[in-house]
């Protein structure tokens, strides 16, 4: 880890962009372990359109941070605001119940100026008090794709709250999409740093902690998230790629009892995405077939394994 007086230079180099939108606590927190990093990094608040004065009380108790407010509830593309706000080659992003590890802001920013084709860091990610590894990060750790020179392995996506991207990159891409607001915003913006010839890397040695906010929705995240990878494949993958995300989101919705409020908007979303499609490269949809391919062999196995002992499993015919 970097000594205080060279860490402390990072100021300049890496600014952490904290999204959030009516949990005034969780953000309190947050903002107060990442003031406390040995990094020093600069700390720009996003509020998403907050009611409960998030704002407000983060100006008045901490007055070195910038805090951004916007007028209403952008999703995932309050970071945008965040991005434009800083002057730093890097930027890292948490949620207000996500907060980095000491030291690893300091590593991110050497590992990204030995690396110049990386344009975005996904980090390990420990959740809860016990530290446990988020399961995502174990499908990064093996990714089946090939390393090369990159400092880490090579991956399709990332975590969004979990990342130090370089700013440029960032910029480059246009941010996140609000059309998706949030849930599997990464995969957008993910495919256009890949048909651009950017990397994405996994990196072990930088670490954030996750406390889940008991303050969530899951039902709502679901359809979001199935909408979204519609969206998505529309935008930018083969037709055969979107027809099957439209087919599982409409079976989300009606798992959910929500087909009939979701299935307009998905239809207007998916209008939308048409007139903007752009197909990414043969070499990324490869990328991405490997990965599926990984997927599925490890499923397999698992499946397998499960099996291996019942007595009552009859052959294929």
């Amino acid at each position: 880890m970097d000594t205080l007086e060279s860490a402390g230079t990072l100021t300049t180099r890496i600014s952490v962009v904290v999204l959030t939108h009516n949990r005034i606590q969780e953000v309190l927190r947050t903002v107060e372990r990442l003031l406390a990093l040995p990094e020093r990094p600069t700390v720009i608040v996003v509020d998403n359109g907050s009611t409960d004065g998030t704002a407000q009380r983060l100006t008045l108790r901490f007055p070195q941070v910038r805090v951004i407010a916007s007028a209403c509830n952008l999703g995932a593309a309050g970071r945008n605001l965040g991005v434009a706000a800083a002057t730093t080659d890097y930027v890292a992003f948490s949620d207000d119940d996500t907060h980095w590890s000491p030291g690893s802001l300091a590593h991110a920013v050497r590992v990204l100026d030995d690396a110049p084709r990386v344009a975005v860091l996904s980090g390990r990610v420990l959740v809860g008090e016990t530290g446990e590894l988020d399961p995502t990060c174990i499908e990064m750790q093996t990714s089946p794709l090939e390393r090369g020179l990159l400092p880490g392995p090579a991956l399709v996506g990332y975590m969004a709250g979990a990342c130090v991207f370089r700013a440029g990159a960032f910029r480059v891409v246009g941010g996140y999409e609000p059309r998706l607001f949030i849930g599997g915003e990464e995969s957008l913006v993910s495919l256009d740093l890949l048909d651009r010839g950017y990397a994405i890397v996994y990196c072990d040695a930088i670490a954030v902690t996750h406390h889940p906010s008991p303050a969530r929705d899951a039902r709502l995240r679901r359809r979001m998230l199935a909408r979204n990878a519609a969206l998505v494949a529309w935008l930018r993958l083969p037709l055969s790629e979107a027809y099957a995300a439209t087919a599982r989101a409409l079976t989300v919705c009606a798992r959910e009892r929500s087909l009939g409020r979701d299935l307009w908007a998905l239809a207007a979303g998916i209008v939308w995405a048409i007139r903007r499609r752009r197909l990414v490269s043969d070499a990324v949809l490869a990328m991405r077939s490997r990965v599926r391919d990984a997927q599925r062999g490890r499923v397999n196995a698992t499946k397998a394994r499960s099996g291996a002992g019942a007595a009552t499993v009859e052959p294929e015919r």
